[in-house]
C-alpha cells in the first residue's frame, strides 16, 4: 500500500508539471574530483510515461533521447554517446547512475543525482567576489606525473558571480563551460553524455591555478595567464596533401553498402566539403549542427557535402545504427560512409594522401576540380562565442567565392 501511495504521488508530481514553464533540476555526477554539477529539464510529453530531457550547459539545451518512467525509475538515454542515466525518482529527487558505453563489455559508471531546483550551478554564498575571469587565457593542462602539457585558449565571460565560456585546441573546443565565482575560487563544468568537464581553480589577478578533471577519472593540473594575444597554431595548415599527390580521393561504402569515391558523377564540377568526423564526438555534432541547413540552402547552388565516419567498429549493423541515429537527430541528407574505426591514426591510415589527421572533425574543402583550397582541423563550436561567429562567416565566405568560380 505504502507503495502505491508513493507511486500516485509521483505520478500526480508529473502531471503537475505540464502547468509549470520548466522543471529545471540540478543534476550531478561522481568524478574524481567530487560532485561536476550541470542541469536537467524534464517534461511530460503526451505520450503516459514519457518525458522530453534536455542537459543544461550555459546557453544549450542538449536533448536526450526520450526518456522513460519504468516503475518508480526514470531512464534517460543518450544513445548517440553510448550513454544512460538511470534514477529512482520521488517529488524532489532523483538518485542513480550515469553509465557510458551501454551495452559494452568495458563501461564507465557513476552516481548520479539530482533535486528539483536550479538556481546556480555550483553553490554561491554571499563572499564578496574576488576574481575576474572575463576575457581570454594562455592554458597549460600539464600531466601530474609525466609534467606533458598541453596547450589551449580559453576564453570567458563573467556576469556576477555566473562565468560561461570555452577552451580551445586544434582537435577542438570544450563546448559550454558553466559555472560560478565563488570569492576568488572558480569552478565551471560541463556534462553533455560524453564530454564530462570539471574545473576547480583560484583567480588571482592575471593567473588562474588549480585542477582540471576529464572524466569520471583522472585529473591534470590546470594553469592559465591572461593574455589577450593567445593564439592557436593555424589550423588552416595542419592537414594537407602530401608531396607526390596531385589529388585527395578516397574509397568506402555508404550504409547501403554502395561504394562511393570522389571521382563519382555526383560530385564533378561541385565544390565539395568532406566533414572527417564520429558520432561519438560532441564537437563533430555542433559542425553537423551547422552544415546540415547550410548544404540544404546552398545544395541547388553545385556544393556538396560527404561524411567519412570513423566509428567505435566498422561492422556493418553497428555503423548502420550509429549513422541512422545521425540522420534522425540532424537531418543528414548527404552521403555518410565507413571510412575506420574512431582514431587518428586510423584517419589517417584511410586517407593516405593526406600528411596526418589529428583530431575530430577535420574538414576539408575542395574545388570544383576536385583541388583542396581549404582544410580545418576541429572546429570552434557555439559555445565559444565570437570564434564560432568568426569561423562561420570564413568558411561561409569561401565557399561562396568557389561556388562562383
Amino acid at each position: 500500500m505504502k507503495k502505491l501511495i508513493i507511486l500516485l504521488l509521483f505520478t500526480l508530481v508529473w502531471q503537475n508539471v505540464e502547468a509549470q514553464v520548466a522543471t529545471r533540476w540540478r543534476a550531478t555526477v561522481q568524478t574524481d574530483g567530487g560532485a561536476l554539477p550541470f542541469g536537467l529539464e524534464i517534461k511530460p510529453t503526451k505520450n503516459k510515461n514519457k518525458f522530453d530531457v534536455y542537459v543544461l550547459n550555459a546557453s544549450e539545451r542538449f536533448k536526450t533521447d526520450e526518456a522513460t518512467l519504468e516503475g518508480d525509475s526514470l531512464i534517460i538515454p543518450i544513445s548517440l554517446f553510448d550513454a544512460e542515466i538511470v534514477a529512482k525518482k520521488n517529488a524532489q529527487s532523483l538518485v542513480g547512475f550515469y553509465r557510458k558505453n551501454k551495452g559494452r563489455k568495458s563501461y564507465i559508471e557513476s552516481p548520479f543525482q539530482a533535486s528539483l531546483g536550479y538556481l546556480n550551478r555550483f553553490r554561491t554564498n554571499k563572499m564578496a567576489i574576488r576574481g575576474n575571469a572575463t576575457g581570454k587565457w594562455s592554458v597549460n593542462f600539464i600531466n601530474a606525473e609525466t609534467q606533458k602539457a598541453s596547450f589551449a585558449v580559453g576564453t570567458f565571460q563573467q556576469k556576477g558571480t555566473i562565468v560561461t565560456g570555452s577552451f580551445l585546441t586544434t582537435t577542438g573546443d570544450y563546448r559550454y563551460m558553466d559555472g560560478n565565482i565563488v570569492g576568488d575560487s572558480l569552478f565551471l563544468s560541463t556534462f553533455d553524455g560524453s564530454h564530462a568537464f570539471l574545473l576547480k581553480a583560484k583567480v588571482d589577478g592575471d593567473k588562474i591555478t588549480g585542477k582540471f578533471f576529464g572524466g569520471i577519472k583522472g585529473s591534470k593540473i590546470f594553469e592559465a595567464q591572461r593574455d589577450e594575444n593567445a593564439s592557436l597554431p593555424d589550423l588552416g595548415k595542419i592537414t594537407y596533401l602530401k608531396e607526390g599527390y596531385e589529388r585527395f580521393d578516397f574509397s568506402f561504402l555508404n550504409e547501403k553498402g554502395e561504394k562511393i569515391s570522389l571521382s563519382d558523377d555526383a560530385y564533378k564540377g561541385k565544390v565539395l566539403v568532406v566533414q572527417i568526423l564520429g558520432s561519438w564526438c560532441p564537437n563533430c555534432m555542433d559542425e553537423t549542427n551547422y552544415l546540415v541547413p547550410f548544404y540544404k540552402k546552398n545544395k541547388a547552388r553545385g556544393f556538396e557535402v560527404v561524411g567519412l565516419a570513423y566509428e567505435k567498429s566498422t561492422e556493418t549493423e553497428f555503423f548502420k545504427q550509429k549513422m541512422a541515429l545521425l540522420r534522425k537527430r540532424f537531418g543528414i541528407d548527404y552521403q555518410l560512409l565507413n571510412a575506420g574505426v574512431n582514431s587518428s591514426e586510423s584517419a589517417s591510415q584511410s586517407l593516405p594522401s593526406l600528411n596526418q589527421v589529428i583530431g575530430f572533425p577535420t574538414t576539408i574543402v575542395l574545388d570544383k576540380k576536385g583541388d583542396i583550397r581549404l582544410t580545418h582541423a576541429g572546429f570552434s563550436g557555439p559555445g565559444t562565442g565570437k570564434y564560432y561567429t568568426e569561423w562561420v562567416h570564413e568558411f561561409e565566405s569561401k565557399i561562396d567565392e568557389l561556388i562562383k568560380e
